[in-house]
């Protein structure tokens, strides 16, 4: 009976263990190895494992040991610890570091080893820790405690999910108000992790972009495509949302694209501030999934305060959209240019896999008679431009003599990209 009873315990043992949860921590041990003591500290009282990642570029102070030593970082980077220490170039240093601590930490969740991260740091700790954590997939638990965290955080953020705490005192030493941010931050990264919820609909992903002068459209396409039995995500089309989805298709989590609200393709040719970067429409192309693409609010683009509008463009079209966005009309000649963007990137489809819906009435809420932004001419400019580019062999053109928002162009749309899927 004592074996058996001594087997049970030592089954139950290896079960816990092997359930128990881990969370890696990016700490720079050279300067903060007491901060980063309290915070694995903190983070294993609650019955949590820690797994240490020194990213510091100088010799460890010693007071600390790591799981994965920095001279391992390094060399993950295929660089020389020794070499770097003696090179003095700071700049040199940071980037090894951080590309051999994304490297490290992603090893490590590719093994299985690690169900969340968390850092601290001013704004080279920082640097370091979101460089890493963007490598790991979107819902799995990631948190940076930074100095920076209170102002622009788009530079460490990115596209992915990485929770910024504002450290409010800076990470140097431990004292009343540290100690209480860094439990606190503890406390949250042990709860994501620990309660960590698997969500799966098991509906087909459909990703759609949205402004607020083209949602009615996207709201009675999804309510359409809901209906049919797809789940929609739609991203607001104010740069983060497209760089967002595009990186979504990338990594194969959608099965297809309604993106009938283009205008970051319009910020990013007039230096508006809500571009997505020249990348924008190019991830449905390469991937080759079902894409229903058309020209939602190409006739805007977006600055910020009237103030901040640039000089060269105070005597055009401009409308105040609230107190702090400020949209500009787009010209005739940028519409050309906007065609041919367009034109040129839907091109590159696969054939049959892209259809591009033209509105004949109207691009947008305020592209309508008697609005701020109606234009014929521009329109028209627009729609010959996408007609005279777009290769007919590769991407079929269908226009509706009703604007964007119309229900009819929206289901349209929607039904079209449905039949497109079932016949993938």
């Amino acid at each position: 009976m004592f074996p058996q009873l001594c087997y049970k315990l030592l089954i139950m043992g290896m079960e816990a263990r092997k359930m128990q949860k881990t969370i890696a921590v990016i700490g720079t041990l050279d300067t903060k190895a007491d901060e980063f003591a309290f915070l694995k500290k903190c983070i294993e009282e609650a019955d949590v494992a820690t797994l240490m990642i020194d990213a510091g570029g100088q010799r460890s102070s010693g007071k600390m040991q790591a799981d994965v030593t920095n001279e391992q970082v390094a060399q993950a980077a295929g660089a020389s610890f020794e070499e770097i220490v003696q090179s003095g170039d700071r700049g040199y240093v940071m980037d090894v570091m951080m590309r051999g601590t994304e490297k490290c930490l992603l090893k490590l969740f590719d093994e299985g080893k690690v169900d969340g991260v968390i850092s601290l740091g001013g704004s080279a700790g920082t640097t370091i820790g979101t460089y890493a954590m963007p490598s790991l997939p979107i819902g799995v638990p990631k948190l940076q405690v930074s100095t920076v965290a209170s102002g622009d955080t788009r530079p460490y953020v990115g596209t992915k999910d990485v929770t910024m705490m504002y450290s409010v005192v800076d990470v140097a030493g431990l004292n009343s108000i540290s100690m209480k941010i860094i439990s606190n931050a503890a406390n949250a990264i042990v709860g994501m992790v620990k309660n960590e919820k698997t969500i799966s609909g098991g509906k087909p992903l459909i990703a759609a972009t949205m402004f607020g002068v083209t949602t009615p459209c996207i709201t009675y396409a999804k309510e359409y495509l809901e209906d049919q039995g797809y789940e929609v995500l739609v991203f607001h089309a104010t740069g983060a949302g497209g760089k967002a989805m595009e990186v979504l298709i990338e990594g194969g989590f959608i099965q297809g694209v309604l993106d009938l609200t283009t205008t970051e393709i319009a910020d990013e040719l007039a230096g508006g501030v809500l571009t997505a970067g020249p990348d924008r429409m190019d991830a449905a192309v390469k991937a080759g999934i079902p894409n229903v693409v058309s020209v939602g609010a190409l006739d805007m683009v977006n600055f910020g305060i009237f103030e901040s509008v640039p000089e060269k463009y105070k005597d055009r079209n401009l409308y105040k959209h609230n107190l702090t966005i400020t949209l500009m009309r787009t010209t005739a000649e940028e519409n050309r240019q906007l065609g041919a963007v367009i034109a040129q990137k839907v091109n590159r489809s696969q054939v049959g896999k892209t259809k591009l819906y033209i509105p004949l009435k109207g691009v947008s809420l305020y592209d309508l008679p008697g609005k701020p932004f109606f234009g014929e001419e521009e329109d028209r400019i627009l729609f010959d431009t996408l007609r005279e580019e777009i290769d007919p062999s590769v991407v079929e053109i269908i226009e509706m003599d009703t604007d964007i928002n119309d229900k009819s162009f929206a289901v349209s749309a929607a039904r079209k990209l449905c039949e497109m899927i079932e016949e993938k």
